[in-house]
């Protein structure tokens, strides 16, 4: 037998790989974090996309389309003769939607999406006209204005048509121009820093992260989702500093146990964190047992080691149209051989979701449930 000896870079390779592995939980800090006062805002706004070939709104079904056109060709100085009737094919009326990022300064441009709002057939080929943006103060913060982009086609001959993806909807590439940026706080001692999620387990290491980094009281923390920073004033030395707080990993730790169960397609998500006591469930036909069966666990002879005692989970379903009785049994299992032998037995969504909630309102199941 050939023996083959690795190289030593293997080995320091492997460290590494196991050494990143180790370290995978660690988060940085704007990945859990928002900075007070600097998020995102809706903005919103109503405009009308003209070039339309043929496709646009029914006029007599959609009389807010005639009244905006001719409210726009008023203000161009144009009159429409008293009893005159327009017939438009070429114009739609659309809502535009779009999010003026943090920190948003005047003559920035942003992506902006176009919906129909009438009975346009397609907006392909259209171009939106000048369409202030508001948001929710009532204030124009934008103007958009541009070619839309539809990512479909669409065909017909006769009475047949076929379409492919969403005419209706579409979107314009730094379609709109920042008129007015939202005030800003003036730079203070202390900047507050958010956790996306409340945990006070996270708050304290988030806090202990940053005492090591920057010292001792640089963080002080508010509850279980805010704390302040203590930042410097000068403005090179506040961007350095906010650079490398931003920059900080922060070691995550396991989030309460949830159970997230979508009724329409059966689908369930859970943690690593779920736990199922030992229990016993009768719904209709099914019957699920949940049991554990303890083992001893005991090195080699010559081997280094403890001897621990382990457990066996199972978990059985029966469906024999006579559930049996109900019985204690001793042990424990976890959620998922529950659900992969009720996915096996062909359980329906609304099987699954009821006997969750079963054992969750006995107590056997140690989670939250989330139906969406």
């Amino acid at each position: 037998m050939k023996l083959t000896t690795l190289p030593i870079h293997f080995f320091r390779t492997l460290i590494l790989m196991c050494m990143m592995m180790s370290a995978a939980h660690a988060e940085r800090l704007k990945d859990i974090s928002n900075i007070s006062g600097q998020r995102p805002n809706q903005l919103v706004g109503y405009g009308l996309v003209v070039g339309l070939d043929g496709s646009g709104d029914q006029t007599t079904q959609t009389p807010f389309t005639i009244q905006s056109v001719l409210q726009m060709i008023g203000t161009l100085g144009i009159t429409v003769p008293p009893g005159g009737q327009a017939q438009l094919r070429n114009a739609a009326a659309v809502m535009v939607t779009a999010e003026m990022p943090a920190l948003a300064r005047p003559g920035q441009a942003i992506d902006i999406t176009v919906s129909s709002m009438g009975n346009a057939q397609s907006l392909k080929g259209g171009t939106l006209l000048m369409t202030p943006l508001r948001a929710a103060d009532g204030q124009v913060y934008a103007q958009a204005q541009g070619n839309v982009v539809i990512s479909g086609a669409g065909a017909s001959a006769g009475g047949a048509t076929t379409t492919v993806n969403h005419l209706s909807a579409g979107r314009i590439p730094s379609g709109a121009l920042i008129e007015r940026s939202v005030p800003q706080i003036l730079p203070e001692e202390f900047v507050q820093i958010d956790l996306k999620q409340s945990d006070f387990s996270m708050m304290q290491k988030t806090t202990q992260a940053i005492g090591q980094r920057f010292g001792v009281g640089t963080a002080i923390p508010i509850d279980a989702r805010s704390l302040n920073v203590r930042v410097p004033l000068e403005p090179l030395q506040r961007i350095a500093f906010m650079a490398a707080l931003q920059d900080i990993n922060i070691e995550q730790t396991s989030g309460p146990a949830k159970v997230i169960l979508n009724s329409r397609t059966g689908s369930v998500v859970m943690n690593q964190a779920v736990k199922l006591a030992p229990s016993a469930v009768a719904h209709g036909n099914l019957t699920v047992r949940i049991q554990s069966t303890p083992e001893v666990s005991q090195p080699n002879a010559f081997g280094r080691g403890d001897t621990v005692v382990t457990s066996q989970d199972t978990a059985t379903v029966s469906s024999d149209g006579k559930p049996d009785n109900l019985i204690a049994i001793a042990g424990g299992a976890n959620l998922s051989s529950v659900v992969k032998a009720l996915n096996m037995l062909g359980a329906t969504p609304s099987d699954l979701i009821s006997i969750l909630q079963s054992l969750k309102s006995s107590g056997a199941l140690t989670a939250e449930i989330e139906v969406i």
